[in-house]
């Protein structure tokens, strides 16, 4: 999964967006309602522009960012588009060095708004291991080929998936994982930084939160998630951090190195 900017450039014009885009989102959520082709189509387009927006800012995302930017600003008035919008502006008119930083600050140091889904449901236990095979294997299964860059619940991966999937089994990986993207969006927001608009943009396409998802969010905000000392620990040592908080990852053991053989002598 790379960001270049031709997967943008494959979609309909700017002015057809635009119409497609107005009709999908303004459709309400009925899980019986099955979308149109047309607005199938341009869901993808929302689906993979926050896909593209919330990959690590590399040279190739930042060359992409005025084509990124204008086909943000060809949709039409609607909250995902606006909460997209508000994004493009800070994004690109920060310096790429600065970007960087803040991306690795935001996702990397911090476990709150860490982007790995089945982290939230299943925290460091043996059912992740088997969430993250389940998931793998449904990828596979549509004959997706993830290129194996990133473990098959970083959500740029989840997302780009569902914009290629479909709504119905494409998405479902989001909305099974719905409670972790609030709890994401929540320590975005704390911590006053603008990927939080992409996040909101994708809640607008799920199901509203039920009082019982808000109810396990914030216990789950309160408590962590589930804990189980079995070596899986990408996010580094420490507890669940608070938002603002730095977690520094662990650092890896030296290599050990065997000694050098040295050749016996003549006898």
């Amino acid at each position: 999964m790379s960001p270049l900017p031709n997967s943008v450039r494959g979609y309909p014009p700017p002015a057809t967006v635009r119409t497609r885009v107005k009709a999908a989102l303004r459709r309400p959520h009925r899980s019986a309602a099955p979308l149109t082709p047309e607005e199938e189509e341009t869901r993808a387009l929302l689906l993979r522009l926050m896909s593209l927006l919330l990959q690590y800012p590399d040279a190739s995302l930042t060359a992409a960012r005025p084509v990124l930017t204008a086909t943000v600003e060809a949709l039409p008035p609607s909250p995902a588009a606006e909460r997209l919008a508000a994004f493009t502006e800070w994004f690109a008119g920060q310096e790429p060095d600065a970007l960087e930083r803040h991306y690795v600050e935001t996702f990397d140091l911090r476990r709150r708004s860490g982007l790995y889904l089945t982290y939230y449901l299943h925290g460091d236990t043996r059912r992740r291991g088997m969430a993250l095979l389940t998931l793998a294997q449904r990828y596979r299964a549509t004959g997706w080929d993830t290129d194996g860059g990133e473990l098959p619940d970083h959500l740029p991966v989840v997302l780009e998936y569902a914009s290629l999937a479909g709504p119905r089994a494409g998405e479902a990986p989001l909305r099974q994982h719905r409670r972790g993207l609030e709890l994401i969006h929540h320590a975005l927001a704390d911590g006053g930084s603008p990927y939080r608009h992409v996040l909101a943009a994708l809640l607008t396409l799920l199901p509203p939160a039920t009082e019982a998802d808000l109810k396990a969010v914030a216990e789950l905000a309160a408590q962590g998630p589930p804990a189980e000392d079995v070596g899986l620990d990408p996010y580094g040592a420490g507890e669940f951090a608070p938002p603002g908080s730095f977690v520094p990852p662990r650092q890896a053991p030296p290599t050990l190195m065997p000694p050098p053989s040295i050749p016996e002598g003549p006898r």
